[in-house]
């Protein structure tokens, strides 16, 4: 008898399926590493956080099942300083070619570093995300010493990694479209080296080496700066080795068994795939699972880059979203499935889409794989995370806020018309305060009218006059969202004799948007405006009255 299958596994249940089987087949009762790298080299922008999010939702899938799993972050800050970021003071271009770790901070900042400057922000999303993760610096590693025998080992193969390299070069050493700023591939017309020394005289790695000796690690190299000196290497620990050697290297000595990476990784002859060479033939160990994943933007912009200058960070999107709500976007989509994170008014479609989400769930009705999303956006195999009690429409709660200026009284007052308490709609409530403020478009602000348009409302028909009075005699009959959202619907319909349960029809539809439409310029001056019962909740009865009084 055939067994019945159970539901479908979402993308996480999946990769954790073969991460644990290739672990137990490479390292047997050991612990599973996942691993992710980060480059604090500016803002580390929200397109990172794929990068974090994805080993992560699998290494806490592995730990729901009782395995040991780790989820290691590489913080990248002995790579070199390449560029001054948009916004940052140019006299920094002076540090470029330096290890990032010994940069200064931008001015004005507590930390001790470039590298730690950006790491900060961060390490504090990651925290609010519920993302548990072991740091390793780079800078530490390899100023340490730690990474010594594998220093010695791949200047040692260096001709069967020049080999390896060789068999994707597609351009000439000289040509100005190589790689030229780790030498990744070669130099034409001298011998291949993997290693890069930071320079004894001016820090850069503006250098060259020029004589290696296998026997006794004596490494010569000159720099641009015009010094030079002969070193052994096997005691030398000012200089790392290049990105194609050193990533392969790192998933051999940390036992890296899941890292993905982005799809400029993974493309042919890409670090990913020399890696896989190099981690094999060299160092002895084996290539993670390594699935590629698409990039992450922001609705109406294209790619984001840390060298554009002003980009959304994690912590600028945690300003405005929920953790669950953001931990959601990466669960519910494959790796390489783009996503769209919204900061302009597709918030509210985004909230639309969890609150249905939420209500699914709580009523039992989500299929397997939406329940397991929302398992994962809503905790972490440690702990659950931060959740609204008394969640409120995100696009209520942003008219609202807009339409009060944020009191705290007001709010208060209309908070309790939706059933519920000011700390009891936190945090959603705070975020939407952080979108009106800092994204919600100029032309979608709405302030009410301080006095009557008397003009107006002199103008008015004896049909819209009579929709107006019937509208302001009967605000108080259900003061709450559903009571006035029943009113303004229902005026039209009583106006033409029909009950409040009738099916709309074109004709009708035609006259509430009339009727709207003169509702709204008397109390707001224009056209449209926020959704006409969380206005007239949001004006307060009073108010109301005042601006209609026909």
């Amino acid at each position: 008898m055939a067994q019945e299958s159970g539901p479908e596994p979402d993308w996480v249940s999946r990769m954790a399926d073969e991460v644990i089987e290739a672990a137990a087949r490479r390292s047997p009762g050991q612990k599973i590493v996942c691993a992710s790298g980060l480059s604090p080299s500016g803002p580390i922008h929200l397109g990172n956080l794929r990068e974090v999010m994805t080993p992560h939702l699998v290494a806490d899938e592995i730990r729901r099942r009782g395995h040991d799993c780790e989820h290691l972050i590489s913080w990248d800050d002995y790579d070199r300083f390449r560029r001054v970021p948009a916004g940052i003071d140019p006299s920094w271009d002076e540090h470029i070619g330096k290890p990032l770790s010994e940069v200064p901070a931008p001015i004005g900042s507590p930390f001790a570093n470039w590298a730690e400057h950006f790491k900060a922000p961060m390490i504090a999303a990651l925290a609010d995300l519920g993302v548990p993760f072991r740091g390793i610096s780079q800078t530490e590693q390899y100023t340490s010493g730690a990474y010594r025998d594998q220093v010695l080992l791949a200047m040692r193969d260096r001709q069967k990694i020049d080999g390896i390299l060789g068999r994707f070069r597609t351009k000439k050493k000289d040509s100005p479209e190589a790689p030229g700023d780790d030498d990744e591939d070669g130099a034409s017309g001298r011998e291949y080296y993997p290693f890069k020394p930071y320079c004894g005289g001016c820090g850069r790695d503006d250098t060259t080496i020029t004589a290696y000796d296998d026997d006794t690690t004596a490494m010569t190299y000159t720099c641009a700066c015009g010094f030079s000196e002969t070193v052994a290497l096997r005691e030398f620990t000012r200089g790392k080795l290049v990105w194609k050697v050193d990533w392969p290297m790192r998933w051999a000595y940390e036992g890296v068994h899941f890292e993905p990476s982005g799809v400029d990784h993974s493309s042919p002859g890409s670090s990913y795939q020399v890696g896989g060479l190099i981690v094999d033939e060299v160092f002895g160990g084996e290539q993670p699972i390594g699935p590629m994943y698409a990039f992450v933007g922001i609705t109406g912009q294209a790619k984001m880059s840390s060298s554009r200058g002003s980009v959304p960070t994690p912590g600028d999107a945690l300003e405005i979203l929920e953790v669950p709500v953001l931990r959601w976007l990466f669960a519910r989509r494959r790796p390489n499935q783009a996503i769209k994170v919204a900061f302009d008014q597709e918030i509210h479609r985004l909230y639309d889409e969890w609150d249905a989400l939420e209500r699914k769930v709580a009523a039992g009705t989500a299929g397997g794989i939406e329940t397991t999303g929302h398992v994962r956006a809503v905790s972490t195999a440690e702990r659950g995370l931060p959740r609204t009690e008394q969640p409120v429409a995100y696009r209520t709660l942003a008219s609202v806020v807009d339409v009060t200026a944020g009191d705290a009284t007001q709010l208060e007052r209309i908070l309790a018309g939706l059933g519920a308490t000011l700390d009891g709609a936190r945090p959603r409530l705070d975020r939407a305060a952080h979108w009106v403020e800092g994204y919600m478009p100029d032309d979608a602000h709405t302030r009410l009218r301080d006095e009557p348009d008397t003009e107006l409302l002199a103008a008015l028909d004896d049909q819209d006059r009579e929709a107006v009075a019937m509208l302001r005699d009967h605000l108080t009959d259900d003061w709450s969202l559903d009571g006035l959202t029943t009113l303004v619907y229902g005026v039209p319909k009583k106006q033409a004799g029909l009950p409040l349960d009738v099916k709309p029809t074109d004709e009708l539809k035609a006259a509430q948007r009339r009727f709207f439409v003169v509702v709204y310029r008397l109390l707001v001056g224009a056209d449209t405006g926020p959704r006409l019962p969380t206005l007239l909740l949001a004006a307060g009865p009073e108010r109301v009255r005042y601006l209609l009084a026909v």
